[in-house]
C-alpha cells in the first residue's frame, strides 16, 4: 500500500542551507556543503499567484493562472555567521589562539546576492505516520530582503531572512515535499 500524501505537520526541528554552485541546463544542480540553521523557530513557505481574466460578449469567458513566486520565510534563534555569509555572499574568518580567538563576518561591495537551497524538517512523529517526518525543500532561493540581525533590549535577539525561490533552470523544480515514513535527516551532501 502506498504511503499516504495526507498528513498533519508538527513542528520544525532542524533546517540546513547550501549555497547553489552550479545549475547547468541540461545538467544537475549543485552545491556545497549544507551549514545548520541553529535553533531554527519557523520556516514558511507562500506563493503569489497571477491570475488573468478575459472578458467579451458583456462576461467573463476565461480565467488563466499562473505561479509567479514563491516565498520563505526562516526564523531561528542562533546567529551562524557562516549561514550568513552563504545567504548574504559575505565571508567568515577565524583567527587568534585562545584566549584571543576571533570569528568575523565581512560583507563587502558586492552587489550580487547567491542563489541557495534551504531544507526544513520536522521532528520524528511530526507527521500521522509514527516515526516519520516531513522535509521542505526550496533548491534555488535568494535574499529578498537583508536578514535580521542585531540586538535586543533586556531580551534574546532572534535572527531572521526572507528569500524568493525560483524555478533550477536544470530541472524547473522549485520545491519539494518530501513525507518519510521513517524520519531522516537533512542530507550532509
Amino acid at each position: 500500500m502506498p504511503l499516504s500524501p495526507i498528513t498533519k505537520v508538527y513542528g520544525v526541528q532542524d533546517a540546513k542551507i547550501s549555497r547553489l554552485t552550479a545549475d547547468p541546463a541540461g545538467g544537475a544542480a549543485t552545491y556545497d556543503v549544507p551549514i545548520d540553521v541553529p535553533g531554527i523557530k519557523s520556516f514558511e513557505i507562500s506563493g503569489d499567484i497571477e491570475t488573468k481574466k478575459l472578458r467579451g460578449d458583456n462576461g467573463p469567458l476565461a480565467t488563466n493562472s499562473a505561479i509567479s513566486g514563491i516565498t520563505v520565510k526562516v526564523e531561528h534563534a542562533k546567529l551562524s555567521l557562516a549561514a550568513l555569509a552563504a545567504i548574504t555572499g559575505g565571508t567568515t574568518t577565524g583567527t587568534g589562539t585562545t584566549p584571543a580567538q576571533t570569528s568575523t563576518y565581512s560583507l563587502t561591495g558586492s552587489s550580487t546576492l547567491p542563489s541557495f537551497k534551504l531544507e526544513g524538517v520536522t521532528p520524528a512523529n511530526g507527521v500521522d505516520i509514527i516515526g516519520g517526518d516531513l522535509h521542505w525543500v526550496l533548491y534555488c532561493c535568494t535574499l529578498s530582503k537583508f536578514p535580521e540581525v542585531g540586538f535586543a533590549d533586556e531580551d534574546f535577539r532572534t535572527v531572521s531572512f526572507e528569500a524568493d525561490a525560483d524555478p533550477l533552470i536544470s530541472s524547473g523544480k522549485w520545491l519539494d515535499a518530501v513525507i518519510n515514513e521513517t524520519a531522516v535527516a537533512i542530507a550532509v551532501t
